[in-house]
């Protein structure tokens, strides 16, 4: 494993406050904002997908477990 570099290991909270403010500089508050709203969308559109792929799934599974016992054997129990 590569070892982490020393200027990565203590960047610290005023290293962030840097960061931040260097990327809204250069990407200005309105392109964050639309950035954030479909990092949003995407978020939810995974969420609904994954809920309608289990409900799918729910379904399919109990559509398949249906009564296969051959009537000959169904009377003697």
């Amino acid at each position: 494993m590569l070892p982490t570099p020393m200027f990565i290991q203590n960047i610290g909270l005023p290293g962030l406050l840097l960061i931040a403010v260097v990327v809204l500089v250069l990407f200005g508050r309105g392109k964050i904002s639309n950035l954030m709203g479909e990092v949003g969308k995407g978020i939810t559109s995974f969420k609904k997908g994954v809920a309608e792929g289990k409900d799918e799934l729910e379904s399919a599974s109990s559509e398949d477990a249906k009564d296969v016992t051959p009537e000959k054997d169904k009377t003697s129990v």
